[in-house]
């Protein structure tokens, strides 16, 4: 599955009743599409469309001129959905794409009926008093891109095992990511993702157009948390949760990965909220 955007291809895939409203799935940062593969076998009556978010996965880069703004991703998904002619969507997001999603959600709220977060809450912000750092760090940062490598691999194998060193899942979780996240390369393989993503934002909202933000989604929220995930996102829970209009909270067992490692009793959790 493929859609063709105005600047950039994005790529994904499909399961489920294909005339039932679209489940859109965003991944996190880094990750890919696929890391909705186990969570999809436990929620096969839904409509489910996982994407790859451009510079991610089998998904378009941006242009050579271009970088990755965090906003420039909301026009995407809201591009996708018009495109595409869905109406309105569920989203199941984790991590970075939950905050997308969140986003999306307050700016177009005619277009997102209900919204998953999974271990993630609130959005990421910035200090007023730290913008000029930050500027200066993203130009440095931008100077620096064309000149870094990506690491080659040998084998599928090696490429997990790096992947898995990064995270808190194991090896069988870091293959789903790493099936889709590689490209083959002399010498091996090599990671797909575009170096750019790891350049510093230019810029960041500050606290209180992340609370509007927030403040503006009309639509119900069920945020489910990893007692095991990030500290940020605990933080952020304390900080954020006073924000949603219509705000579920759960707990479940895991790390900040718990769709991939607990993908059975995140299903339920997900089924629930979204076929009540």
């Amino acid at each position: 599955m493929a859609f063709s955007l105005p600047a950039v291809s994005i790529a994904g895939w499909q399961q489920g009743p294909a005339q039932q409203k679209v489940t859109l799935c965003l991944h996190g940062w880094l990750d890919n599409a696929d890391s909705f593969l186990p969570l999809s076998a436990y929620l096969p009556e839904l409509n489910l469309v996982a994407v790859d978010l451009p510079g991610h996965g089998q998904s378009g880069h941006r242009s050579s001129d271009a970088h990755y703004h965090f906003l420039d991703w909301i026009y995407d998904l809201a591009t996708l959905i018009k495109i595409a002619g869905w109406q309105q969507v569920d989203i199941i997001g984790h991590s970075m794409g939950a905050m997308i999603g969140s986003v999306l959600a307050a700016v177009m709220p005619e277009m997102v009926r209900k919204l998953v977060l999974i271990d993630s809450i609130g959005l990421v912000t910035g200090e007023a008093s730290n913008t000029t750092h930050q500027v200066r760090t993203a130009i440095n940062h931008r100077w620096q891109s064309p000149n870094k490598q990506k690491p080659v691999y040998s084998d599928l194998q090696s490429a997990a095992l790096a992947r898995q060193n990064q995270s808190d899942f194991d090896l069988s979780s870091a293959l789903i990511l790493t099936r889709r996240g590689t490209t083959a390369c002399a010498g091996g393989l090599t990671w797909s993702a575009d170096m750019r993503l790891r350049e510093s934002s230019a810029y960041r909202l500050l606290q209180p157009q992340a609370t509007q933000l927030l403040h503006d989604i009309q639509c119900p929220v069920l945020a489910i948390l990893a007692k095991d995930g990030l500290p940020m996102m605990q933080q952020a829970r304390q900080e954020y949760q006073h924000c949603y209009r219509q705000l579920e909270l759960i707990e479940l067992s895991g790390g900040h990965h718990c769709h991939m490692t607990q993908p059975e009793p995140t299903a339920n959790a997900i089924r629930q909220f979204l076929l009540s």
